[in-house]
């Protein structure tokens, strides 16, 4: 007889059970209704199908719908695979290749027989998809021989699946899932028991793109067909009219709708700003600046270009070369022609961060104990190059600024710097009306620096974040092994905005690392050289994407401090061009920004042309508001009309454009 094995549950009970086991057997056993709402199960932590037998003993802990995070990663990588089954079922003589899942849904890419997928297919996918989904065909796992598994691919035509197989590791075995008897694909899995554990009205085919083949734009365009898929019919639901509302307050069509910035190729990823755009990007410069000097940071100014083996020695060439911009150190011979690059020459590097050239700062002079924390600032423009698919409107760009900081400081000063800093970034955020969520982001595999240092600075940040008192549920507060930069691990800020959704800005690092390979020191207190800690640190991150979080978090309705435009006076009737002129004067006086409308047009059309515009208020005067002295004033979102004095329009909107670290609390 065979060995029994066990099977640890999370309560600690044991159950000896013999080889073939599975875990669907051990929630029957348990009882009816596990057995029904058991949909996964995690083996010593790793995620299986439901179906698949125990190979010993095991900690064993099983998945229902409400373990929401599983459920929907397995979902939604069946819901990929139910969508290659549906295409080819359609469309005989297509290849498939890839079917991931995402953060909300799944696509997969296809090499189609005769011509690129459409839009207009995706209805007829869809019914395919929701046919394989109620016929609930059994989804089994099978590992086949390498040599076997090659030969039919070749055998079916499928030479991308072929390729792949071929290259994966020696070691690794090859799992195959049926879906029934009569269609299967390559994958790790796991999967669901059954296509039925779907709901078929709980997935929705948005898009089709182009796509290359292992992401190479040298191999083969793909077929890219994506979807959004959920548990159930009311998540889908929701997550649409998230989507609806997502693309109303697309910062890209705002900025166009409200003149604030463009794009165009002959600069790819980096932002031309308008005038109405500029004034959004200094309002938040000057907002910051105030903020910095208050907290005792020292403002400075740092080169773009500095010499490749600065990069070199500081590690970022290493391993950040592929990103960054270099340039040879040569003067062209002006005779118009193409300057020739000597083989031998010196190269330079745009800065795709700022941190190295603050340590350059720091050792300029010798540098005691007592100088320690020396906090330095940056608005600083970096250059990183991004793939031209990865660009995305402000949001990921290849020039941008940083709100920049790097704080030198002892040994003992770290947890209060780090504390303090905490204080400062909620101070901001809930300026800006931001919910957030704290996260600690652990060491990385590959990574400079010992143990002993990486334990000592996770150590500090953890101990800051408690000190601050945001190592909580309610602040989000998570550990994330292995996600830290190579030099340091790091708290992120992740910003909630107004329809949910998760944008990562601020942060913090607690670096040994740069200042050893820079050679960065300090005189201590026993008259010994030592090594500053340096913590990398931001709050906006990059202005750009920052501008594009408030103008989607917004809607581009902008607060009134940071509105472009604050206020602009339209008149009725021409009569009244001089008592509009005379209103705009005396509120630029006072320091709001204000254009007039006089042109001959109705003023209901004014009034729509500025609400579409985002203008937060219209001040609309006609020969009665110039005899009295008053106006009529409209605020964007609103259908009342509000008759006051001029005087005190001008001290209402004085007292709501003053930024709010400049507010008098009464």
């Amino acid at each position: 007889m065979s060995a029994m094995f066990r099977i640890t549950l999370p309560d600690g009970s044991v159950r000896e059970v013999a080889p073939g086991t599975t875990p669907a057997d051990i929630a029957a056993a348990i009882g009816p209704g596990l057995a029904k709402a058991a949909i996964a199960a995690r083996v010593d932590g790793e995620l299986h199908d439901i179906g698949r037998p125990f190979e010993g003993d095991a900690a064993l802990a099983l998945i229902t719908s409400r373990d929401e995070a599983d459920a929907l990663e397995m979902a939604r990588h069946d819901y990929a695979h139910v969508l290659a089954e549906a295409v080819q079922q359609l469309f005989p003589g297509t290849q498939i290749t890839f079917g991931p899942s995402t953060d909300d849904g799944f696509y997969y890419d296809f090499a189609p027989k005769d011509r690129p997928f459409t839009e207009e297919d995706l209805p007829a996918i869809e019914e395919a998809m929701r046919g394989i989904i109620r016929a609930d065909k059994p989804l089994r796992r099978e590992v086949w021989d390498r040599a076997t598994l090659i030969s039919r691919w070749k055998q079916q035509g499928e030479t991308f699946k072929a390729e792949w197989a071929a290259e994966l590791p020696g070691d690794e075995p090859l799992t195959v899932y049926w879906s029934g008897d009569d269609w299967l694909d390559m994958c790790r899995g796991p999967h669901l028991a059954s296509t039925g554990k779907l709901d078929p009205d709980a997935f929705k085919l948005t898009r089709v793109s182009g796509a290359y083949w292992r992401g190479d734009q040298n191999n083969p365009q793909l077929s890219r067909i994506y979807g959004t898929g959920w548990l159930n019919k009311k998540q889908l639901a929701e997550h649409l009219v998230r989507l609806e509302e997502a693309a109303k307050r697309d910062h890209r069509r705002i900025g166009q709708d409200m003149d604030l910035f463009h794009l165009q190729s002959e600069a790819q990823g980096s932002v031309f700003w308008h005038p109405k755009g500029y004034v959004i990007y200094r309002a938040l410069e000057d907002y910051m600046r105030r903020a910095i000097h208050a907290a005792g940071y020292l403002e400075i100014k740092t080169p773009q270009l500095m010499d490749v083996r600065q990069w070199e020695t500081s590690g970022h060439w290493g391993k950040y070369a592929e990103n960054m911009f270099a340039v040879p150190d040569i003067v062209p011979d002006g005779e118009g022609g193409a300057p020739a690059v000597a083989a031998d020459a010196d190269w330079m590097a745009l800065k795709p961060m700022n941190c190295p050239a603050h340590v350059l700062v720091f050792r300029q002079g010798i540098k005691s104990y007592r100088d320690l924390p020396l906090r330095f600032y940056e608005n600083g423009c970096c250059h990183r190059n991004e793939a031209h698919g990865a660009l995305h409107g402000i949001m990921r760009v290849r020039q941008f600024t940083q709100d920049d900081a790097h704080i030198f400081c002892r040994e003992d000063q770290i947890v209060e710097e780090v504390r303090s800093f905490c204080a400062l970034a909620d101070r901001i955020y809930k300026d800006f009306g931001f919910t957030y969520s704290i996260k600690l982001a652990l060491r990385p595999e590959k990574r400079f620096g010992s143990d002993a240092d990486w334990d000592k600075a996770e150590n500090e940040l953890r101990h800051a974040v408690v000190q601050a008192g945001l190592a909580t549920a309610d602040h989000g507060w998570e550990e994330l092994p292995g996600e830290g930069a190579f030099y340091a691990p790091k708290l992120e800020w992740h910003l909630t905005d107004a329809i949910g959704r998760t944008w990562q800005v601020g942060t913090i690092q607690s670096d040994r690392v740069l200042p050893e390979r820079l050679d960065a020191s300090y005189v201590g207190e026993d008259g010994a050289r030592h090594r500053p800690v340096m913590l990398h640190r931001a709050i906006f991150g990059a202005y750009e994407r920052f501008i594009g979080i408030l103008i989607e978090e917004y809607a581009g309705k902008f607060p009134l401090w940071l509105a472009p435009v604050q206020a602009v006076v339209a008149t009725i009737v021409s009569d009244a061009d001089d008592y509009a002129r005379e209103v705009a004067a005396k509120l630029a006086a006072a320091g709001i920004r204000v254009e007039t409308d006089l042109r001959n047009e109705k003023i209901n059309y004014k009034v729509r042309e500025h609400s579409l515009a985002k203008v937060p208020n219209l001040i609309v005067v006609g020969k009665r508001e110039a005899e009295e002295g008053t106006v009529a004033l409209r605020q964007l979102g609103s259908e009342r009309q509000q008759v006051m004095a001029l005087d005190d329009l001008v001290a209402m909107l004085v007292r709501d454009a003053t930024p709010p670290d400049l507010s008098v609390s009464v």
